[in-house]
């Protein structure tokens, strides 16, 4: 079942959202943050790809809600900037991938997708600078300040990658064992 018919069931057999569906997702964004300020001193390395993993993968239609609470915090806190319009379409497109992979339960895969994810982000941030340039100096111009700006951080995606995929690694099987005590299933 998808993401939006789940929601949909979610919403026509109880009002919307129930207590517990609320207390969840203050939860999750939560953590999120938390995990996120706690790692802050160290560039690139960041819990939050692997926690928005770890809850699309166990409490499935909630994420639809976490992912805009958690972007909206992070531009309440820090100031919506460009690196906040990158959050709108970035993070969706990391629960999108651990939904298709939702089925599979290897730490490696996990650790490889969050890897690559953490690989691909400098050019997934790339694209509001394609369109800037676009505006100001059309198409070629666009393709260069993507690319330029792509080029430059490069070291920083390949620490993020590390990062990611070592976070995913070593903490996958504990806290999908946690999941499981708590009475959660992988979906």
């Amino acid at each position: 079942m998808f993401l939006h018919e789940q929601l949909k069931d979610n919403m026509n057999n109880n009002n919307y959202f129930s207590i517990q569906d609320i207390a969840q997702i203050g939860l999750m964004v939560a953590v999120i943050e938390v995990s996120k300020a706690a790692l802050a001193f160290l560039p690139n390395i960041e819990l939050t790809s692997f926690w928005l993993i770890m809850f699309t993968l166990y409490f499935g239609w909630k994420i639809i809600v976490v992912v805009p609470v958690f972007i909206l915090l992070e531009g309440s806190i820090y100031g919506m900037n460009l690196w906040w319009i990158m959050y709108l379409y970035i993070w969706p497109l990391l629960v999108l991938i651990a939904w298709l992979f939702r089925k599979n339960t290897s730490a490696f895969l996990w650790a490889i997708i969050s890897g690559i994810f953490g690989l691909c982000f400098g050019a997934l941030c790339s694209i509001p600078y394609i369109v800037i340039g676009f505006s100001t100096g059309g198409f070629v111009s666009g393709l260069r300040a993507g690319f330029v700006w792509w080029i430059a951080g490069i070291p920083w995606d390949f620490i993020h990658c590390g990062g990611n995929f070592i976070l995913m690694l070593v903490l996958y099987k504990p806290i999908s064992l946690a999941m499981s005590k708590m009475g959660l299933k992988q979906l």
